[in-house]
């Protein structure tokens, strides 16, 4: 059969090892197979299949360095997961038995228990069997909180499996974002992570499991491994199987573009995905080491865990290359040719010392990522016409609001410098004015008691000023480590328990005090925890921004949506809503998949709305270099409008995404959950006030005079016009100066 694409030349920064224990592997896995009852008479495989995927192979090559009786478990785990997969897709994607799948699924948790003595019932089908063994010989030599993530992952791994069913039902195709997200949990490459912690014998301590750095790795690491899976699986999935999980498939429907061309996309995001890895791992994992206090063997143990996943990238490419699953004609030597750094174009390869090889194109998107020109003067853009079905109302309590957030800004000191901090003069009266947050308050929560509206629009008042202070008072100067303390003491002034926090010491520490005084103090434990959370994740999310600043590094797309959620508060303003909600819904409904993406689709379309309103504000006034549409440049190099077209399409990607889990995916989790009517009536109820906060930041936007340009050239403290800032590499650093005072530009 003719291939469909021809396969893009790869980055593979890591050499490929293969374990000397693959003959034993092999033999092993047959006979495990055959006893599990997944050869022949199971329906699915018969022993010249497996031979045939050789999974000892990809083991053996993705686990170069562990023992005999190690590379036999885990094979047998690979065995397992690809049984269960095609299993799966005989017995209920192809007959397209939802409630089936359902039922089979929800059997498996329970041949994973987290505790010792708990008992495990008896399988009536090979996956069942093969599960049981597996977790027995798997969790003795591990920790709790390492066989809770496993699970977890396990979990996920088979239970999105009901998500790519449903989205057959639906003959739909996601869009990317969506597709990245999902695609992490049915494709189990976070799932091959932890089974790295077990072989490398490397668990990653609890203190930072959850720590970003770590997060990032696992993330940029399945990401990879999933894309360069979709390239070589695109001609089985989707044109044998009729599959619509497959990235190439999903750009080429985004991109509207030919299937080649989706294939080399797909092949620079797993590109950048790899390089996000290599700078998350030389730039952010020291400062993690010596935040949490690491002792040297826990500092060994996470990066033994980095180089197992570095291993398993570059034997998993060379199984793809091997593998009769999968298409990979012509792709089993260098196909480019030429010098580094002395050619070009399209193709064009070099092959490192120790088979490490990079490409061109590879190379050109890792310059062009750190070569942005900050302040160019772009002039405003035109804005598309923003796709909005709902409606929202402004509240009656609006123009009380407004006075009282510049009465309570000015008793907490937000309208002035701040005392031996230069650069802190960011806003005054007119510009809080101007900025209007009580209007956007108004939209999104039309129905809201004076009382409520107050602090909801105190806290957009809070958050707004926060952001604007974190790149004006440590951005310009490269002050990382006084805005890691400057976190630090925020998150002290939040406390969970009754113990008191430490007294205020300026304006940003004294409006937050008492902001989380108004809003915890009806709550619970758990309650001041979750909202907390937010509050600290967007903390820490400006913390990431200004380390990207200092490296002038334009994200990369992936780690920028997800980022841009919490630099935008958008966790922070929905858990405003969900407060109300108080026990009446369960914990586990607010985790589900549907709910996550349905909150995750209305937080993207309102953040990339906010860049294209603050393109302008940003690029040229402020030189930065987090906002969408550059990204969208940077990635394709491609112009302005051209980014912004592909903007405004994943805008209403998103958009229809939201419309889409409401009306079809959130029923069916609410029956998965057999939820009462009054239950199903809150969450009806938020996704109300979700479609109100959608219309009401768009009214914001459209109406406040944040982004106006007149506005932005106008100083703080008026007199005249603030000029565009300084033009050329290097000069994003200078302090601008307006009557003999420092001025600091707003942000976001």
């Amino acid at each position: 059969m003719t291939q469909p694409f021809q396969l893009p030349d790869f980055y593979t920064p890591y050499p490929a090892r293969l374990n000397p224990h693959l003959e034993q592997a092999r033999e092993h896995s047959r006979l495990w197979a055959r006893e599990r009852g997944m050869l022949e008479g199971s329906g699915v495989w018969e022993q010249r299949d497996l031979d045939a995927h050789d999974y000892a192979l990809l083991c053996a090559y993705t686990h170069p360095d562990c023992s005999a009786e190690m590379l036999n478990l885990v094979t047998d785990w690979y065995v397992w997961v690809f049984f269960f997969d095609d299993h799966f897709l005989d017995m209920f994607k192809r007959p397209q038995d939802r409630e089936g799948g359902k039922a089979h699924l929800d059997r498996l948790p329970a041949f994973m228990p987290l505790d010792d003595g708990a008992g495990i019932p008896e399988p009536l089908n090979p996956v069942e069997a093969g599960l049981k063994d597996l977790w027995l010989r798997t969790v003795p030599d591990r920790s709790p909180q390492w066989r809770a993530r496993f699970a977890e992952s396990t979990e996920h791994l088979l239970n999105e499996s009901l998500w790519e069913l449903s989205n057959i039902n639906a003959h739909r195709i996601a869009n990317p974002v969506e597709y990245i997200e999902m695609r992490r949990k049915v494709g189990g490459a976070p799932w091959s992570a932890g089974l790295i912690e077990h072989a490398a014998g490397a668990e990653v301590p609890a203190a930072v499991a959850g720590a970003r750095p770590l997060l990032v790795l696992r993330d940029a690491f399945s990401d990879a491994v999933h894309l360069r899976n979709d390239l070589f699986s695109y001609q089985r999935e989707v044109e044998e199987e009729g599959e619509l999980s497959n990235g190439v498939l999903v750009l080429e429907t985004f991109l509207g573009c030919t299937t080649q061309e989706a294939a080399e996309a797909v092949n620079d995001m797993l590109t950048s995905r790899l390089q996000q890895f290599e700078h998350t791992t030389l730039t952010e994992l020291a400062p993690l080491f010596a935040e949490h206090g690491l002792r040297p063997d826990e500092c060994a143990a996470v990066l033994a865990y980095v180089k197992g996943l570095q291993d398993w990238q570059s034997g998993g490419h060379e199984w793809h290359l091997r593998s009769s699953r999968y298409m990979n004609e012509g792709a089993t030597g260098v196909t480019g040719s030429g010098a580094l750094f002395g050619l070009s174009g399209p193709g064009t390869s070099a092959v490192l010392p120790g088979g490490v090889r990079t490409t061109a194109r590879a190379e050109r998107g890792r310059a062009r990522r750190h070569a942005h020109r900050p302040y160019e003067r772009i002039g405003p853009l035109t804005l598309p016409d923003f796709v909005m079905p709902f409606r929202t109302t402004l509240s009656p309590h609006l123009e009380t609001a407004r006075r009282h957030v510049v009465e309570w800004s000015r008793a907490m000191g937000l309208l002035e410098p701040q005392p031996g901090v230069p650069a802190s003069y960011i806003w005054d009266e007119h510009k809080l004015r101007a900025f209007d947050f009580p209007l956007c308050s108004a939209g999104i929560h039309p129905d809201a008691s004076a009382e409520q509206l107050n602090l909801t629009s105190d806290w957009l008042t809070w958050g707004t000023y926060a952001d604007d202070y974190f790149p004006a008072v440590f951005g310009r100067g490269r002050d990382l480590a006084g805005a890691r303390v400057c976190a630090e003491r925020l998150n002290a002034l939040m406390p969970v328990a009754d113990t008191p926090p430490p007294p205020p010491a300026n304006a940003l520490e004294r409006s937050l005090a008492d902001l989380w005084r108004r809003t915890a103090g009806p709550l619970d434990e758990t309650g001041r925890t979750a909202f907390r959370t937010t509050v600290s994740d967007m903390v820490g999310s400006w913390l990431w921004e200004l380390d990207n600043q200092a490296f002038h590094r334009v994200p990369d797309p992936v780690d920028y949506i997800e980022m841009r959620r919490k630099t935008f508060g958008s966790d922070l303003t929905m858990s405003l809503a969900r407060l109300g909600h108080g026990n009446l819904v369960p914990p586990e409904i607010y985790r589900s998949g549907p709910m996550r993406s349905l909150e995750n689709a209305a937080a993207d379309y309102a953040c990339l709305m906010n860049d294209v309103f603050s393109y302008q504000k940003e690029i040229e006034f402020e030189g930065e270099v987090h906002n969408g549409i550059l990204v969208v440049q940077n990635f394709f190099d491609c112009d302005r409008d051209t980014a912004l077209r592909i903007v405004d399409d994943l805008m209403k990607g998103r958009m229809r995404q939201f419309q889409h889990v409401a009306e079809h995916e959130l029923p069916v989790l609410y029956d998965d959950f057999d939820l009462s009517d009054e239950t199903r009536e809150i969450l009806a109820g938020y996704v109300r006030e979700l479609e109100h906060w959608l219309a009401g930041i768009l009214i914001w936007h459209q109406d406040c005079h944040r982004y106006d340009e007149d506005e932005l050239r106008r100083p703080v403290g008026g007199g005249g016009r603030i000029p565009v800032g300084p033009l050329g590499l290097g000069t994003s650093a200078a302090r601008l100066f307006a009557g003999g005072r420092t001025v600091a530009l707003p942000v976001g």
